[in-house]
Protein backbone atom coordinates (compact mmCIF):
# COMPACT_ATOMS: atom_id res chain seq x y z
CA UNK A 1 0.00 0.00 0.00
CA UNK A 2 1.43 3.37 -0.63
CA UNK A 3 2.47 5.86 1.57
CA UNK A 4 -0.04 9.18 2.86
CA UNK A 5 1.89 11.01 0.96
CA UNK A 6 2.14 9.37 -2.54
CA UNK A 7 -1.81 8.98 -1.70
CA UNK A 8 -2.52 12.22 -1.27
CA UNK A 9 -0.51 13.15 -4.73
CA UNK A 10 -2.35 10.75 -6.88
CA UNK A 11 -5.44 9.20 -5.58
CA UNK A 12 -8.58 10.29 -7.58
CA UNK A 13 -5.49 12.72 -9.28
CA UNK A 14 -5.13 11.00 -13.03
CA UNK A 15 -3.20 13.21 -15.55
CA UNK A 16 -5.67 14.37 -18.50
CA UNK A 17 -6.12 11.36 -20.66
CA UNK A 18 -6.18 13.86 -24.17
CA UNK A 19 -3.84 16.67 -23.40
CA UNK A 20 -1.40 14.73 -20.76
CA UNK A 21 -1.84 17.44 -18.48
CA UNK A 22 -0.45 16.44 -15.39
CA UNK A 23 -3.12 18.17 -13.06
CA UNK A 24 -7.15 16.63 -14.25
CA UNK A 25 -8.82 19.57 -15.78
CA UNK A 26 -12.07 21.30 -13.46
CA UNK A 27 -14.93 20.22 -15.58
CA UNK A 28 -16.82 23.16 -14.92
CA UNK A 29 -20.23 21.50 -16.62
CA UNK A 30 -23.70 21.07 -15.70
CA UNK A 31 -24.44 18.42 -17.61
CA UNK A 32 -22.97 16.17 -20.36
CA UNK A 33 -23.75 15.25 -23.83
CA UNK A 34 -25.49 11.36 -23.88
CA UNK A 35 -24.63 8.81 -26.77
CA UNK A 36 -28.08 8.28 -27.03
CA UNK A 37 -31.13 8.26 -24.58
CA UNK A 38 -29.62 7.12 -20.98
CA UNK A 39 -26.35 5.86 -23.12
CA UNK A 40 -23.81 7.61 -20.45
CA UNK A 41 -20.57 8.29 -21.49
CA UNK A 42 -18.13 7.75 -18.71
CA UNK A 43 -21.29 7.26 -16.54
CA UNK A 44 -21.93 10.76 -16.34
CA UNK A 45 -25.21 12.77 -16.93
CA UNK A 46 -25.96 15.55 -14.35
CA UNK A 47 -23.43 17.44 -11.99
CA UNK A 48 -25.74 16.77 -9.03
CA UNK A 49 -24.72 12.92 -9.36
CA UNK A 50 -21.54 12.88 -10.73
CA UNK A 51 -18.50 15.68 -12.04
CA UNK A 52 -15.40 13.93 -12.81
CA UNK A 53 -14.02 16.86 -10.24
CA UNK A 54 -15.35 15.75 -7.55
CA UNK A 55 -15.24 12.18 -8.31
CA UNK A 56 -11.55 12.61 -7.92
CA UNK A 57 -11.37 14.54 -4.93
CA UNK A 58 -13.83 11.82 -3.47
CA UNK A 59 -11.59 9.22 -4.57
CA UNK A 60 -8.76 10.95 -2.83
CA UNK A 61 -10.52 11.11 0.61
CA UNK A 62 -11.55 8.17 1.05
CA UNK A 63 -8.29 6.26 -0.23
CA UNK A 64 -6.46 8.75 2.99
CA UNK A 65 -9.24 7.88 5.38
CA UNK A 66 -9.16 4.25 4.15
CA UNK A 67 -12.77 4.04 3.54
CA UNK A 68 -14.77 2.15 0.78
CA UNK A 69 -16.72 5.12 -0.43
CA UNK A 70 -16.04 8.87 0.01
CA UNK A 71 -18.64 11.78 -0.79
CA UNK A 72 -17.94 15.50 -1.15
CA UNK A 73 -20.30 17.88 -0.10
CA UNK A 74 -21.16 22.14 -0.33
CA UNK A 75 -19.90 22.69 3.57
CA UNK A 76 -19.33 20.21 6.62
CA UNK A 77 -22.40 21.22 7.83
CA UNK A 78 -24.56 19.88 5.03
CA UNK A 79 -22.11 16.70 4.64
CA UNK A 80 -23.10 16.11 8.27
CA UNK A 81 -26.87 16.70 7.99
CA UNK A 82 -27.02 14.35 4.59
CA UNK A 83 -25.47 11.70 6.99
CA UNK A 84 -28.09 12.22 9.37
CA UNK A 85 -30.52 12.11 7.05
CA UNK A 86 -29.47 8.90 5.16
CA UNK A 87 -29.03 6.77 8.58
CA UNK A 88 -31.55 7.97 10.67
CA UNK A 89 -35.30 7.33 11.18
CA UNK A 90 -37.89 9.16 13.33
CA UNK A 91 -37.56 8.30 16.89
CA UNK A 92 -34.26 7.48 16.75
CA UNK A 93 -31.60 8.55 19.50
CA UNK A 94 -28.15 9.89 19.32
CA UNK A 95 -25.47 10.31 21.85
CA UNK A 96 -23.01 13.12 21.12
CA UNK A 97 -20.04 14.94 22.90
CA UNK A 98 -20.48 17.50 24.99
CA UNK A 99 -17.77 19.19 24.02
CA UNK A 100 -17.83 19.54 20.24
CA UNK A 101 -18.53 21.80 17.52
CA UNK A 102 -21.42 24.15 17.99
CA UNK A 103 -22.98 23.93 14.70
CA UNK A 104 -23.22 20.32 15.30
CA UNK A 105 -25.28 20.23 18.53
CA UNK A 106 -27.58 22.95 16.33
CA UNK A 107 -28.06 21.06 13.66
CA UNK A 108 -29.04 17.79 16.02
CA UNK A 109 -30.79 19.85 18.56
CA UNK A 110 -33.08 22.46 16.29
CA UNK A 111 -33.55 20.94 12.64
CA UNK A 112 -33.47 17.23 13.07
CA UNK A 113 -35.25 17.33 16.42
CA UNK A 114 -38.34 18.43 14.26
CA UNK A 115 -38.31 15.01 12.64
CA UNK A 116 -38.29 13.18 15.97
CA UNK A 117 -34.60 12.70 16.76
CA UNK A 118 -33.93 12.95 20.31
CA UNK A 119 -30.16 13.30 21.90
CA UNK A 120 -28.26 13.51 24.81
CA UNK A 121 -24.58 15.09 25.11
CA UNK A 122 -21.87 13.21 27.33
CA UNK A 123 -18.39 13.63 28.38
CA UNK A 124 -16.31 11.98 25.50
CA UNK A 125 -13.85 10.84 27.99
CA UNK A 126 -15.53 8.92 29.98
CA UNK A 127 -17.26 5.48 28.65
CA UNK A 128 -18.82 4.51 31.90
CA UNK A 129 -21.17 7.81 31.05
CA UNK A 130 -21.19 6.49 26.96
CA UNK A 131 -22.83 3.40 28.01
CA UNK A 132 -25.07 4.30 30.83
CA UNK A 133 -26.84 7.15 28.31
CA UNK A 134 -27.30 4.43 25.33
CA UNK A 135 -30.71 3.95 25.36
CA UNK A 136 -32.82 0.98 23.22
CA UNK A 137 -33.50 3.51 20.45
CA UNK A 138 -29.93 5.17 20.45
CA UNK A 139 -28.73 4.42 16.94
CA UNK A 140 -25.46 6.70 16.15
CA UNK A 141 -22.74 7.76 18.54
CA UNK A 142 -21.10 10.90 17.41
CA UNK A 143 -17.71 12.35 18.65
CA UNK A 144 -15.27 14.47 17.83
CA UNK A 145 -11.58 14.36 18.62
CA UNK A 146 -9.86 16.13 19.69
CA UNK A 147 -12.88 18.01 20.39
CA UNK A 148 -13.81 21.71 19.71
CA UNK A 149 -12.69 23.64 22.05
CA UNK A 150 -11.83 21.94 25.04
CA UNK A 151 -9.51 19.50 23.08
CA UNK A 152 -10.68 16.35 24.56
CA UNK A 153 -9.26 13.19 23.53
CA UNK A 154 -11.82 10.24 23.16
CA UNK A 155 -10.98 6.14 23.44
CA UNK A 156 -11.85 6.01 19.37
CA UNK A 157 -11.75 2.01 20.32
CA UNK A 158 -13.56 2.20 23.05
CA UNK A 159 -16.16 4.08 21.55
CA UNK A 160 -16.03 2.23 19.31
CA UNK A 161 -16.49 -1.41 20.87
CA UNK A 162 -20.07 0.43 22.82
CA UNK A 163 -21.14 1.32 19.05
CA UNK A 164 -20.73 -2.44 17.86
CA UNK A 165 -21.85 -3.69 21.36
CA UNK A 166 -25.47 -2.24 20.98
CA UNK A 167 -25.82 -2.26 17.24
CA UNK A 168 -25.44 1.58 16.41
CA UNK A 169 -23.33 3.55 14.09
CA UNK A 170 -19.94 5.04 15.67
CA UNK A 171 -19.59 8.53 13.43
CA UNK A 172 -16.13 10.45 14.46
CA UNK A 173 -15.56 14.60 13.10
CA UNK A 174 -12.15 13.77 12.42
CA UNK A 175 -11.54 17.85 11.13
CA UNK A 176 -9.31 18.99 14.11
CA UNK A 177 -6.61 15.74 13.69
CA UNK A 178 -7.09 14.91 10.02
CA UNK A 179 -6.19 11.42 8.02
CA UNK A 180 -2.98 12.53 8.59
CA UNK A 181 -2.58 12.54 12.03
CA UNK A 182 -5.26 9.71 12.43
CA UNK A 183 -8.40 7.53 10.75
CA UNK A 184 -10.79 6.61 13.09
CA UNK A 185 -12.11 3.59 10.24
CA UNK A 186 -9.22 1.43 11.78
CA UNK A 187 -10.37 1.95 15.31
CA UNK A 188 -13.74 0.77 14.41
CA UNK A 189 -15.45 3.85 13.58
CA UNK A 190 -18.17 2.73 10.67
CA UNK A 191 -18.17 6.50 8.73
CA UNK A 192 -15.96 9.95 9.48
CA UNK A 193 -16.97 13.39 8.79
CA UNK A 194 -14.84 16.68 7.81
CA UNK A 195 -15.53 20.49 6.93
CA UNK A 196 -12.99 20.30 4.30
CA UNK A 197 -12.85 24.18 4.45
CA UNK A 198 -10.51 23.57 7.27
CA UNK A 199 -7.29 21.80 6.93
CA UNK A 200 -8.02 19.78 3.70
CA UNK A 201 -8.38 22.94 2.19
CA UNK A 202 -5.64 24.24 4.29
CA UNK A 203 -6.03 27.74 2.80
CA UNK A 204 -8.99 29.51 3.52
CA UNK A 205 -10.62 29.85 0.27
CA UNK A 206 -12.61 27.25 0.14
CA UNK A 207 -16.23 25.92 1.38
CA UNK A 208 -16.43 22.04 2.09
CA UNK A 209 -17.63 19.21 3.56
CA UNK A 210 -17.22 15.06 3.46
CA UNK A 211 -18.53 11.94 4.40
CA UNK A 212 -16.55 8.64 4.04
CA UNK A 213 -17.42 5.48 5.02
CA UNK A 214 -16.89 2.05 5.47
CA UNK A 215 -18.92 -0.98 3.56
CA UNK A 216 -20.93 -1.79 6.56
CA UNK A 217 -24.81 -2.51 5.94
CA UNK A 218 -26.95 -0.23 8.11
CA UNK A 219 -30.76 -1.43 8.19
CA UNK A 220 -30.87 -3.34 4.96
CA UNK A 221 -28.15 -0.93 2.76
CA UNK A 222 -24.63 -0.21 2.65
CA UNK A 223 -23.99 3.37 4.05
CA UNK A 224 -22.20 4.20 0.64
CA UNK A 225 -25.13 3.72 -1.15
CA UNK A 226 -27.30 5.35 1.67
CA UNK A 227 -25.12 8.46 1.63
CA UNK A 228 -24.65 8.57 -2.31
CA UNK A 229 -28.29 8.47 -2.90
CA UNK A 230 -29.08 11.04 -0.18
CA UNK A 231 -26.33 13.67 -1.74
CA UNK A 232 -27.80 12.66 -5.04
CA UNK A 233 -31.52 13.16 -4.68
CA UNK A 234 -30.48 15.94 -1.68
CA UNK A 235 -28.10 17.53 -3.74
CA UNK A 236 -25.66 19.63 -1.21
CA UNK A 237 -22.74 19.03 -3.48
CA UNK A 238 -19.77 19.95 -3.79
CA UNK A 239 -19.43 22.26 -6.86
CA UNK A 240 -16.08 21.59 -9.65
CA UNK A 241 -14.51 24.82 -8.34
CA UNK A 242 -14.25 23.71 -4.55
CA UNK A 243 -13.86 20.51 -5.47
CA UNK A 244 -10.45 21.04 -7.19
CA UNK A 245 -9.35 23.60 -4.34
CA UNK A 246 -9.86 21.09 -1.64
CA UNK A 247 -8.25 18.13 -3.82
CA UNK A 248 -5.58 20.64 -4.13
CA UNK A 249 -5.27 21.39 -0.79
CA UNK A 250 -5.32 18.15 0.42
CA UNK A 251 -1.81 17.31 -1.58
CA UNK A 252 0.27 19.38 0.59
CA UNK A 253 -1.85 17.94 4.01
CA UNK A 254 0.92 15.89 5.32
CA UNK A 255 3.42 18.62 4.88
CA UNK A 256 0.97 21.51 6.00
CA UNK A 257 0.12 19.24 9.49
CA UNK A 258 3.75 18.83 10.43
CA UNK A 259 4.40 22.63 10.58
CA UNK A 260 0.81 22.95 12.17
CA UNK A 261 1.83 20.82 14.62
CA UNK A 262 5.41 21.79 14.95
CA UNK A 263 4.50 25.53 15.70
CA UNK A 264 1.65 24.58 17.95
CA UNK A 265 3.43 22.48 20.44
CA UNK A 266 6.43 25.25 20.61
CA UNK A 267 3.63 27.64 21.12
CA UNK A 268 1.83 25.47 23.50
CA UNK A 269 4.82 25.21 25.87
CA UNK A 270 5.81 28.88 25.70
CA UNK A 271 2.17 29.48 27.10
CA UNK A 272 2.04 27.16 29.96
CA UNK A 273 5.02 29.35 31.23
CA UNK A 274 3.14 32.76 30.93
CA UNK A 275 1.13 33.70 34.15
CA UNK A 276 -1.21 35.58 32.04
CA UNK A 277 -2.55 32.15 31.66
CA UNK A 278 -4.22 29.68 33.78
CA UNK A 279 -4.59 26.85 31.57
CA UNK A 280 -3.12 25.28 28.31
CA UNK A 281 -5.22 22.75 26.48
CA UNK A 282 -3.27 21.30 23.93
CA UNK A 283 -2.72 17.11 23.81
CA UNK A 284 1.05 17.68 23.10
CA UNK A 285 1.34 18.51 26.77
CA UNK A 286 2.70 15.91 29.10
CA UNK A 287 0.47 17.18 31.83
CA UNK A 288 -3.05 16.90 29.24
CA UNK A 289 -5.18 14.19 30.48
CA UNK A 290 -5.93 12.69 27.00
CA UNK A 291 -2.15 13.26 26.51
CA UNK A 292 -1.17 9.39 26.53
CA UNK A 293 -3.98 8.47 24.44
CA UNK A 294 -3.36 11.02 21.89
CA UNK A 295 -0.02 9.83 21.44
CA UNK A 296 -1.36 6.33 20.76
CA UNK A 297 -3.94 6.72 18.46
CA UNK A 298 -2.59 9.85 16.89
CA UNK A 299 0.83 10.59 14.57
CA UNK A 300 1.24 14.10 15.93
CA UNK A 301 -1.11 16.68 18.08
CA UNK A 302 -2.13 18.71 15.35
CA UNK A 303 -2.38 22.81 15.21
CA UNK A 304 -5.36 23.64 17.79
CA UNK A 305 -4.62 24.54 20.92
CA UNK A 306 -6.81 26.62 23.93
CA UNK A 307 -6.01 28.81 26.58
CA UNK A 308 -7.81 30.10 29.71
CA UNK A 309 -7.04 33.90 31.15
CA UNK A 310 -7.76 35.73 33.98
CA UNK A 311 -11.40 36.49 33.13
CA UNK A 312 -13.88 36.98 29.97
CA UNK A 313 -12.45 40.75 29.92
CA UNK A 314 -8.71 39.48 29.26
CA UNK A 315 -9.87 36.94 27.09
CA UNK A 316 -11.92 39.72 24.98
CA UNK A 317 -8.66 41.67 24.77
CA UNK A 318 -6.52 39.22 23.60
CA UNK A 319 -8.50 37.81 21.08
CA UNK A 320 -8.78 41.39 19.41
CA UNK A 321 -5.37 42.33 19.79
CA UNK A 322 -3.20 40.51 17.46
CA UNK A 323 -1.83 40.99 13.69
CA UNK A 324 -1.12 37.71 12.91
CA UNK A 325 -3.24 35.54 14.88
CA UNK A 326 -6.91 36.97 12.78
CA UNK A 327 -9.97 37.03 14.65
CA UNK A 328 -11.99 34.26 13.06
CA UNK A 329 -14.56 32.15 13.09
CA UNK A 330 -12.33 29.41 11.25
CA UNK A 331 -9.44 27.23 11.70
CA UNK A 332 -6.84 24.86 9.63
CA UNK A 333 -5.76 27.39 7.46
CA UNK A 334 -2.00 28.23 6.48
CA UNK A 335 -2.62 31.60 8.23
CA UNK A 336 -2.40 31.76 12.13
CA UNK A 337 -6.36 32.32 13.74
CA UNK A 338 -7.71 32.95 16.83
CA UNK A 339 -11.11 32.54 18.17
CA UNK A 340 -13.46 33.74 21.21
CA UNK A 341 -15.59 30.23 21.21
CA UNK A 342 -18.50 31.36 23.57
CA UNK A 343 -19.83 34.00 20.80
CA UNK A 344 -18.88 33.00 17.87
CA UNK A 345 -18.36 29.29 17.22
CA UNK A 346 -20.43 28.23 19.87
CA UNK A 347 -22.92 30.94 20.51
CA UNK A 348 -25.78 28.86 20.29
CA UNK A 349 -24.71 26.81 23.79
CA UNK A 350 -24.96 30.34 25.80
CA UNK A 351 -27.31 29.54 28.47
CA UNK A 352 -27.30 25.31 28.65
CA UNK A 353 -25.00 23.16 30.41
CA UNK A 354 -22.48 22.87 27.32
CA UNK A 355 -21.61 26.52 27.12
CA UNK A 356 -18.12 27.40 27.17
CA UNK A 357 -16.40 29.33 29.95
CA UNK A 358 -16.06 33.16 28.92
CA UNK A 359 -12.10 32.90 29.32
CA UNK A 360 -11.70 30.77 27.20
CA UNK A 361 -9.49 31.50 23.65
CA UNK A 362 -8.77 29.14 20.67
CA UNK A 363 -5.98 29.37 19.17
CA UNK A 364 -5.68 28.00 15.17
CA UNK A 365 -1.60 28.19 14.75
CA UNK A 366 -0.84 28.53 11.62
CA UNK A 367 2.44 27.40 9.27
CA UNK A 368 4.12 31.26 9.80
CA UNK A 369 7.85 31.48 11.41
CA UNK A 370 7.10 30.51 15.13
CA UNK A 371 8.91 33.38 16.41
CA UNK A 372 6.76 35.84 14.76
CA UNK A 373 3.48 34.10 16.08
CA UNK A 374 5.34 34.53 19.54
CA UNK A 375 5.88 38.31 19.54
CA UNK A 376 2.30 38.14 18.38
CA UNK A 377 1.09 36.35 21.32
CA UNK A 378 3.05 38.27 23.63
CA UNK A 379 0.99 41.37 22.21
CA UNK A 380 -2.30 39.97 23.18
CA UNK A 381 -0.81 38.55 26.48
CA UNK A 382 -0.17 42.75 26.90
CA UNK A 383 -3.48 43.01 26.44
CA UNK A 384 -4.97 40.40 28.69
CA UNK A 385 -2.74 41.94 31.71
CA UNK A 386 -4.13 44.92 31.16
CA UNK A 387 -7.19 43.99 30.41
CA UNK A 388 -7.55 41.24 33.55
CA UNK A 389 -4.40 41.00 35.36
CA UNK A 390 -2.87 37.53 36.21
CA UNK A 391 -4.44 34.49 35.48
CA UNK A 392 -5.39 31.63 38.18
CA UNK A 393 -5.52 28.72 37.77
CA UNK A 394 -9.08 26.77 37.11
CA UNK A 395 -10.27 23.45 37.55
CA UNK A 396 -8.76 20.61 35.55
CA UNK A 397 -10.51 20.72 31.92
CA UNK A 398 -13.63 18.86 31.28
CA UNK A 399 -17.15 19.83 31.95
CA UNK A 400 -18.44 19.24 35.75
CA UNK A 401 -21.74 18.48 33.83
CA UNK A 402 -23.13 18.01 31.09
CA UNK A 403 -26.85 17.22 29.92
CA UNK A 404 -29.35 16.71 27.15
CA UNK A 405 -28.90 18.86 23.75
CA UNK A 406 -31.70 20.80 23.20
Amino acid sequence: MSGFNTLAVHAGQHKDPYTGAVIPPIYQTSTFIQDGINVLRAGHEYSRGSNPTRDGFQTQLAALEGGAAGFSFASGIAAEDALLRAVLAPGDHIILGADGYGGTHRLISRLHRKWGITSSAVDITNLDAVRAAIRPNTALLWVETPSNPLLGIADLAGWAALAHEYGALLVVDNTFATPYLQRPLDFGAHAVVHSTTKYIGGHSDVLGGAVIVTDHLHRGESLAEAIGFQQFAGGAVSGPQDSYLAARGLKTLGLRMERHGCNAGVIAQWLTERPEVGRVLYPGLPDHPGHALAAAQQRGFGGILSLQLADEAAARAFAQSMEYFQLSVSLGGVESLVCYPREMTHASLIGTALEIPANLVRLSVGIEEPEDLLADLERGLAAARTAGGLAKLAAPAGRQQVAAAR
